[in-house]
């Protein structure tokens, strides 16, 4: 099976070097990397390697658009989503493609080395509205060229939270998603800050409005408004308004900043329903997906191209 590997990335020319020099061990068909607005000579260091075969230049700091961007260029029958942060391991390709003769989508664990040793990530199913959602990474994803088109690629009106939503449209077309041991990656460096590849995809940044309103765009456009939708906002809502208030009682943080939090949260949960009513409207065939790969093609400002 031909693979296209696509590494969207942004001002982390040292960390995408050493994912590449990782990756061409691998051997994938191509490697396509999209590059947002890189002040840090990424886009030298890319024309200047062999093995990336194609560098998609964008203006957007968006990576639900790298993603799609991605797949514009992608020739194989499966494209397979790497973050620039990630070391693929020894077996990497050889579990992506056998796991693609059975799935539509695979994915796998991220190994992070800690200074206590190293950690693991354990596959992630939700039931919703009827529906077994399973999660997936998306700095460590493939799907067969199949599913991407029929979810249409990634929702570019997400700034975070896009792996996720992509996961309810895949489980809305009964698309299988497949949890791979052995398609595995690493990461050496698991730094305090926040990752801009991981916080992209909804994980655990603290942009309060911003995830509210991914969240419940998500939900309401995949699934409308019904009890369920209500009944996660709610749970979510309550489960960090208390760990605030724990951080407030401590004296980690102000009570002003627990009210601000407070907020955001209603501001961003408010746009993100009105967001999802109208993606709901605008497309509402199974896929939800108004704002995707389809949507645009004009998200390239320069290509470099050496197939």
């Amino acid at each position: 099976m031909d693979v296209s590997v696509v590494v969207p990335t942004l001002n982390s020319r040292e960390r995408l070097a050493s994912c590449l020099d990782a990756l061409a061990e691998a051997v994938p068909t191509e490697t396509i990397v999209v590059n947002g607005p890189s002040a840090d000579g990424t886009s030298g260091m890319c024309r200047d390697r062999d093995d990336v075969d194609v560098l998609v230049e964008l203006d957007d700091r968006n990576v639900n658009v790298a993603r799609n961007a991605g797949i514009d260029r992608a020739r194989g029958e499966a494209v397979a989503f790497l973050s620039h942060e990630l070391a693929v391991e020894c077996d990497w390709l050889d579990a992506l493609r056998a796991g693609l003769a059975d799935a539509a989508a695979v994915t796998g664990p991220i190994h992070r080395h800690l200074d206590v040793g190293w950690t693991t990530e354990e596959p992630e199913i939700r039931t919703i509205g009827g529906r077994n959602v399973h999660y997936f990474n998306g700095g460590n994803a493939a799907f067969t060229m199949e599913a991407l088109e029929a979810i249409d690629g990634f929702d570019e009106r997400l700034v975070v939270g896009g792996a996720r939503d992509a996961a309810h449209r895949l489980a809305a077309l009964d698309f299988e998603v497949s949890w791979l041991p052995e398609m595995s990656v690493a990461r050496e460096d698991d730094s305090a800050g926040l990752r801009p590849s991981i916080v992209a995809d909804g994980g655990s940044g603290h942009d309060w409005g911003l995830r509210y309103e991914s969240l419940a765009y998500r939900l309401v456009k995949n699934y409308g408004v019904r009890p369920t939708v209500a009944y996660r906002l709610v749970r979510h809502a309550v489960t960090d308004a208390g760990s605030s208030l724990r951080e407030v009682l401590s004296g980690e943080a102000r009570p002003s900043r627990w009210v601000g939090n407070g907020r955001d949260v209603f501001v961003g949960g408010v746009r993100g329903i009105a967001a999802g009513l109208r993606a709901r409207w605008a497309d509402r065939s199974p896929r939800r997906n108004p704002n995707g790969w389809s949507a645009r093609s004009d998200r390239a400002v320069a290509v470099h191209d050496t197939r």
